[in-house]
C-alpha cells in the first residue's frame, strides 16, 4: 500500500485538512502493522482480517467512535486501491459500523469568545490577528477556508466573502459588523505593510491573510496565533480552528437558529455531520419546554 498515494489523493482531490490527512496516516498504518505481525500485506486482507482487527480494538477498550473512524479509514484506502486497478474488492464493504454514543460538542461559552477576542492590541501584527479571530468566530469556515481566502474573496460592502469549502464546493458565507470592522481595520493598517510588492497592494488574487513574508500564512503560522492567544486569554490547550468552529455553531444555537441554516453556513453537503448539533438543538427545545410550559 502506497499511503502517500493515497493521501496526497485526500489532499489535493478531497481538499482535507491537515489533521484529517494525520488521522487517515496513523489509522492505515496501524492497519498496515496489525497486517505485518500477521505476516500479511495492506492487500493482502479480507473481510475476516477486518474483523479480527476491529475485535482486537474493542478488546484495547478503543472507543466506537474512534474505531468507525478506523473502518472508514481503511474504507476510503481500499476503494482508492479499486479505483486505481490494483484490488478487485473492497474488504470492508461488508463491514458495519456501530452506532456511536452521543457525541460530545466541545465549545467555548460566550464569555470565554469575548475574552480571546479582546487579546490582539493594535498593532500590525495584532490587527491581522484581530481579523482572523474575528473571521474564524464570526463566520465558522474551516482553518483551510480562511487560509485559502484570497482578496477577491472579500465584498465587505455587502457583507459577505466567498470561500472554496470542502471538496472544492464555493459557497457565500455572511459577515458579521465585528468581522468587518476587524477586516477594515486590517486591510487599512496592517495588510500594506505585509505586503512585498509594493505596486500590488490590491492585486484579486493576493491572499487576503499574509505573513510576514508577504506570503499566505500557513497551517502552521494560524495555530501559532490562536496558541498565542489562548495563552493570554488563561483558556490554554482549549482553543483551535475548529473550537471556534463549533463555539460558532453552538452559540447560533443557543440564540434560536435552525440547523438547515447552520448546515449551509457551515458548508456540511450531509445533514449527517450535523447530527451532534441536532442532539443540542433537540436538548435546547426540550429545556425551554420543561422551564415554560406549565404541565411540562
Amino acid at each position: 500500500m502506497d499511503i502517500n498515494s493515497f493521501i496526497n489523493y485526500l489532499e489535493k482531490e478531497k481538499k482535507y485538512s491537515e489533521n484529517t490527512l494525520l488521522a487517515y496516516k496513523r489509522d492505515i498504518n496501524a492497519f498496515v502493522k496489525y497486517m505485518n505481525e500477521k505476516g500479511m500485506s495492506f492487500e493482502d486482507a479480507t473481510e475476516t482480517d477486518i474483523l479480527s482487527y476491529v475485535m482486537s480494538l474493542n478488546k484495547a477498550g478503543i472507543s466506537r467512535a474512534t474505531t468507525n473512524r478506523k473502518i472508514s479509514s481503511l474504507r476510503a484506502a481500499y476503494d482508492f486501491l479499486m479505483k486505481n486497478g490494483h484490488l478487485g474488492k473492497n474488504p470492508t464493504e461488508g463491514i458495519k459500523t456501530s452506532r456511536s454514543v452521543r457525541q460530545e460538542l466541545e465549545s467555548l461559552t460566550e464569555a470565554e469568545v469575548e475574552l480571546l477576542l479582546n487579546q490582539p492590541d493594535n498593532s500590525v501584527k495584532g490587527k491581522r490577528d484581530k481579523a482572523i479571530l474575528e473571521v474564524l468566530y464570526g463566520t465558522g469556515i474551516r482553518a483551510i477556508e480562511l487560509i485559502d481566502l484570497n482578496y477577491n474573496d472579500l465584498n465587505i460592502k455587502m457583507g459577505f466573502l466567498q470561500c472554496s469549502g470542502a471538496h472544492g464546493r464555493a459557497r457565500i458565507v455572511p459577515l458579521g459588523s465585528y468581522a468587518r470592522s476587524a477586516i477594515n481595520d486590517y486591510i487599512r493598517d496592517s495588510r500594506p505593510t505585509l505586503l512585498k510588492n509594493e505596486e500590488n497592494k490590491e492585486a484579486e488574487d493576493r491572499p487576503l491573510f499574509l505573513n510576514y513574508m508577504g506570503e499566505r500564512l500557513t497551517r502552521q503560522g494560524l495555530w501559532k496565533v490562536l496558541a498565542e492567544y489562548g495563552k493570554k486569554a488563561g483558556l490554554e490547550g482549549r482553543i483551535s480552528p475548529h473550537i471556534l468552529r463549533t463555539s460558532f455553531a453552538v452559540h447560533m444555537i443557543q440564540n434560536g437558529a435552525d440547523i438547515k441554516t447552520l448546515q449551509e453556513l457551515m458548508g456540511y453537503d450531509d445533514v449527517q455531520a450535523m447530527q451532534a448539533y441536532l442532539q443540542l438543538k433537540n436538548s435546547r427545545i426540550k429545556d425551554v419546554y420543561d422551564k415554560t410550559h406549565p404541565r411540562a
